[in-house]
C-alpha cells in the first residue's frame, strides 16, 4: 500500500511504520472523539501517519448477548465525523456484501475480519469500491497463503491493499506470532501487525475473550524491529469497561510512551541501512 493513496494521511518523513488505531468498537461519539483526540495529539508530535480504527459492527462474538454496536449508520457517521474534524483516514471492518458499499460511503479503509478473509465475494466486493483493503490473516493461515487473498483484490482492479498479521491459533485458547510472516507478506502487499488481537485468548469458558496486554509493548517490538510498516493497536480510556475486547486493548495512558519508545527503535533500526 502506498500512504498518498489514503487520502488526507499525514506523511512522515523518517521511513515511520503507520499507525492504525483506536477503539474496537464505536460506542459513541464523545468517547470516538476522546480517543481520537488523544492519539492524534501523540501521532502528530512522533511524526506517525495515522488512521482512526473503529468496527461499526461488531460480528464475531462469543454469545448472543454480546455487545454489537450502536447501529450501524450511527456509528458509520461518528466516523465520518471523526475524519472530518480531525482530518484523519479511518478504517472499519465489514462482515457482509452489503456492508462494503455502504462503509465505503464513510470510511477510507475497508477491513476483512481474519476469519473471513477467505470469503471471495466478501473480498472482492471491499475491492470493487476502490477503497484501500486491509485483510487480516486467518488464524488458521499461513502467511504464503495470503498472497491469494491480495490477488483477489488486485485482480479486481484495486492495487490498493494490504495485509495484517493477527496471530495463529497455538492449542484452544491461545495465539502466536511467527514473525517469519512479516518478511514473506511484505514480498506481495504492505504489511501490518495487528498487536493487540494478536493477545487475545480466544474459547474461553466464560464466553469472554480474554488476553495478555501486558505483552503489547514485547510484540510491539518484534514488529518493528522485523520491519512491519504498519501497527495496528486497540486503544480505550478505560478499558475494564470497554463494550468489546477490552481484556487484550491497551490503555490510552500508556500510548505515548509505547509509540515515542518504538519509534526510538524504528530510527534505530533504519540508521543501519
Amino acid at each position: 500500500m502506498k500512504l498518498e493513496l489514503i487520502p488526507n494521511i499525514k506523511h512522515s518523513q523518517s521511513n515511520q511504520f503507520f499507525l492504525l488505531c483506536g477503539p474496537c468498537a464505536i460506542e459513541g461519539e464523545d468517547m470516538a472523539f476522546r480517543i481520537a483526540e488523544k492519539v492524534i495529539e501523540i501521532t502528530d508530535k512522533l511524526e506517525i501517519p495515522y488512521i482512526f480504527k473503529g468496527s461499526f459492527r461488531k460480528a464475531n462474538r462469543s454469545r448472543v448477548d454480546s455487545f454489537t454496536g450502536i447501529g450501524d449508520e450511527k456509528a458509520l457517521e461518528i466516523l465520518a465525523k471523526v475524519a472530518e474534524k480531525f482530518s484523519v483516514p479511518t478504517v472499519t471492518d465489514i462482515h457482509e456484501v452489503s456492508d462494503a458499499a455502504l462503509a465505503a460511503q464513510y470510511v477510507d479503509v475497508l477491513q476483512i475480519p481474519a476469519f473471513l478473509v477467505r470469503q471471495t465475494a466478501l473480498v472482492v466486493a471491499a475491492a470493487k469500491t476502490g477503497k484501500v483493503v486491509n485483510l487480516k490473516k486467518g488464524q488458521f493461515m499461513s502467511p504464503e497463503s495470503m498472497k491469494h487473498a491480495v490477488k483477489k483484490v488486485t485482480d479486481s482492479g484495486n492495487q490498493q491493499v494490504m495485509a495484517t498479521d493477527r496471530g495463529t491459533m497455538f492449542g484452544y485458547q491461545d495465539m502466536i506470532v511467527d514473525f517469519r510472516g512479516i518478511p514473506t507478506m511484505k514480498e506481495f502487499a504492505a504489511t501490518v501487525l495487528d498487536v493487540t488481537h494478536s493477545l487475545q485468548q480466544p474459547n474461553q469458558t466464560t464466553g469472554v475473550t480474554g488476553g495478555r496486554p501486558d505483552m503489547i509493548e514485547t510484540i510491539a517490538r518484534a514488529g518493528v524491529v522485523n520491519g512491519v510498516d504498519g501497527l495496528f493497536i486497540e486503544t480505550h480510556f478505560d478499558p475494564a469497561n470497554a463494550k468489546s475486547d477490552g481484556a487484550n486493548m491497551l490503555d490510552l495512558a500508556h500510548l505515548e510512551g509505547l509509540l515515542t519508545r518504538l519509534t526510538t527503535i524504528r530510527k534505530t533500526i533504519n540508521s543501519f541501512d
